[in-house]
């Protein structure tokens, strides 16, 4: 069995096409295929099933990817380990990121990392929760920054602060100069919302669920740019991230304090328990931690 078939046999797993799987290792579908005949051969049972075009794990085949992966995670963590022989001269770092935590956490931690190690490459990936606890595993990724609680026996977690929400008001709406608001705002304002599927807006039908109603936006909108500028524009309110929107610091948006509703979310880092962090990744993470310190804050008292 050679280091190269077990390439070739991971890209089937992971595109479970091998026309695609071949492009992807870059020889010929032939060739690829030949080579999978070839370990199945060697192994003694079949890896895939083909039935038509479909190509599916065998139990066998689900086994060896196991340990597939866990080669390759052994081998990517030996190149770790020699790199830190070199200090932090050079090396990279791949994070995924939840898209919010991407405008305004990562854009200090980036330039204050640069500065003390301008060698070591950065990779900086907005995703979804879900996506990101995949690529961990799958050892596309170093660390993520995502919703706690994580579940996984896998993932090794470090709190890293409470982000809270708050309403974005357009300057010269009728609610722009109230204090604070309750989430009941949203049963008499028009309002543009995330879709469902996106746990902030989750957050926000459970609040307003506990009060004894359902939000109807007018609109829905899968990106937080669009919700901002239709919020500028007098469309409606919205509800984010209240560090997103300090961050936005835009002049025609006051951002007003949520009472009375659990519209809180904790934001934490994962990382594979069995990966071997690079002093990098760890320095890394330090300043992470730094950056999220002046995070933690309740904006009541802002509000007071």
């Amino acid at each position: 069995m050679e280091l190269r078939q077990l390439e070739y046999f991971y890209a089937v797993c992971q595109e479970l096409h091998f026309t695609r799987a071949a492009e992807k290792v870059g020889i010929s579908q032939p060739s690829l295929s030949q080579q999978i005949r070839l370990l199945e051969h060697e192994i003694g049972t079949p890896l895939f099933d083909r039935i038509g075009k479909k190509t599916a794990l065998t139990a066998s085949g689900e086994l060896l990817l196991k340990y597939t992966r866990n080669i390759f995670h052994e081998l990517e963590q030996a190149k770790t380990s020699i790199d830190e022989l070199n200090g932090l001269q050079r090396g990279t770092i791949s994070v995924g990121t939840l898209l919010t935590v991407e405008n305004y956490l990562i854009p200090p931690t980036l330039r204050s990392f640069h500065q003390l190690y301008p060698a070591v490459k950065i990779s900086v990936f907005g995703l979804r929760t879900g996506d990101i606890q995949k690529q961990l595993l799958e050892n596309k990724l170093d660390i993520g920054i995502v919703f706690l609680p994580m579940k996984g026996d896998e993932l090794e977690t470090i709190s890293l602060y409470t982000e809270e929400m708050a309403f974005a008001v357009p300057v010269g709406h009728p609610l722009e100069n109230q204090h604070t608001l309750g989430i009941e705002a949203l049963q008499t304002t028009p309002s543009i919302l995330l879709p469902e599927q996106y746990f902030i807006r989750q957050l926000i039908n459970k609040a307003c669920k506990d009060v004894g109603f359902i939000p109807e936006p007018i609109f829905e909108i899968t990106t937080m740019q669009s919700l901002i500028d239709m919020v500028i524009d007098r469309v409606g309110v919205t509800i984010l991230p209240r560090p997103y929107l300090e961050y936005l610091n835009h002049p025609r948006i006051r951002i007003i304090p949520i009472v009375n509703a659990n519209l809180a979310r904790d934001i934490g880092i994962i990382y594979r328990k069995d990966k071997y962090l690079s002093a990098a990744t760890r320095i890394f993470i330090d300043i992470l931690k730094e950056a999220s310190l002046h995070l933690n804050h309740n904006p009541l008292e802002d509000a007071d």
